[in-house]
């Protein structure tokens, strides 16, 4: 054995029940899909609205791909930003109510390139310890000074930053954390950054197109706008296309595109991308009867599966959006469970540490406004069933 022996560390991974498969998709996106041969109904997309396979917004890729071709080329500097990228950014501008808006290839980068951009040695970043990585790795990358609060804990917050004399301040929280479903208490966040003259970074991957007035997202559901306030939102979960953009005051925006590293050296977007988000953000900004339907599936869901919790033990979290956890506890057990609503001909992944917090295995069950009530009755009918 040497240190690169990686199978042993796989077999480790293995034995904790930690290691992960991956399916293989061969249908567009929808409650049934075609995975590894098999139809299954899916519980493990982010296609809020189901707007993934919608044929206007697959008619707009085309058009894209047959005005600019597949590939942008290159960097958004060198040749690779087109008027496609143009348009959608100042789309997205207008949308978000926003001074500017900077598109990125996935939210992945927007966090590193937004957070190594606005923080550097003589910055504090103060951040919910259950924020999505990409948002702690980059403050990791930035070389800010790093400290995590309790997950939604306002009094812990304030009091790193009142211990604070950093030069700098920055909160950064999901807005819909993306394993719970609960939402930040972004009000108060905002009152904090007020006072301790911060900026707040919201990542609304999973609150855009599904929150707020005509989409806008968890901030325009909470009536919270604000100079300090810099937003990433995914364009591939709601919006059903990829990519994602951040949205802040010009100067903010201009300083992350001259000076991020994730920005500056990656290649653009294909533009087909951006010609179809075109046309997925008009179905978003129409789209008041997906987001009623999405509602009333989360009830549907919720209502039902709280007794099938409370009788077997796990934890229906406490959220009331499109992703609703059932905590079960121990990987093998939570693994047992995923299993066998496979053999039922139902996906609804489990998720696992160090995904989330040891011996808080879960079903990540997602809702769409594409799913019917007897899509979820079928769920909740295999869940009463299943041997745990």
């Amino acid at each position: 054995m040497t240190v690169w022996d990686f199978g042993s560390r796989l077999d480790a991974l293995a034995a904790d029940h930690r290691l992960r498969v991956r399916r293989t998709v061969s249908s567009p996106q929808r409650p049934h899909l075609t995975v590894d041969g098999r139809e299954l109904l899916s519980f493990a997309s982010n296609d809020y609205l189901g707007l993934a396979a919608h044929p206007e917004i697959v008619q707009a890729a085309q058009a894209g791909a047959e005005r600019f071709g597949v590939g942008s080329g290159a960097a958004h500097f060198l040749s690779g930003h087109s008027t496609a990228h143009a348009q959608l950014e100042a789309a997205l501008c207008e949308y978000s109510q926003c001074e500017s808006a900077l598109l990125f290839s996935t939210g992945y980068l927007a966090n590193l390139a937004l957070l190594t951009a606005l923080a550097d040695r003589e910055t504090l970043i103060c951040a919910d310890k259950l924020n999505h990585a990409c948002l702690n790795d980059g403050a990791r990358l930035s070389r800010a000074e790093f400290r995590r609060y309790a997950h939604g804990d306002i009094a812990h917050l304030r009091s790193l930053l009142d211990a604070s004399d950093a030069k700098r301040k920055l909160i950064a929280t999901d807005a819909v954390f993306s394993m719970d479903g609960d939402v930040a208490p972004l009000a108060e966040m905002l009152a904090l950054a007020e006072r301790h003259d911060a900026l707040l970074v919201v990542d609304d991957a999973h609150g855009f197109g599904v929150l707020g007035p005509e989409g806008r997202g968890t901030l325009a559901e909470l009536g919270l706008r604000s100079p300090r306030i810099v937003v990433m939102a995914t364009l591939g979960k709601a919006v059903g296309t990829a990519g994602a953009f951040v949205a802040a005051r010009r100067d903010i925006a201009d300083w992350i595109m001259q000076t991020a590293p994730c920005y500056l050296f990656t290649t653009a977007a294909p533009p087909m991308i951006a010609q179809a988000t075109l046309k997925a953000l008009d179905l978003v900004r129409e789209g008041d009867a997906l987001r009623r339907a999405l509602r009333e599936n989360i009830a549907h869901f919720r209502q039902g599966a709280a007794p099938v919790a409370t009788a077997r033990g796990w934890w229906l979290g406490h959220g009331v959006t499109a992703i609703q956890p059932l905590v079960i506890g121990d990987n093998a057990t939570a693994l047992r469970v995923s299993d066998a609503l496979l053999r039922r001909g139902i996906w609804a992944p489990v998720i696992r540490p160090p995904t989330v917090p040891a011996g808080t295995a879960r079903l990540r069950v997602s809702l769409s406004a594409a799913h019917t009530f007897d899509d979820i009755d079928r769920l909740l009918a295999a869940l009463r069933e299943v041997p745990a």
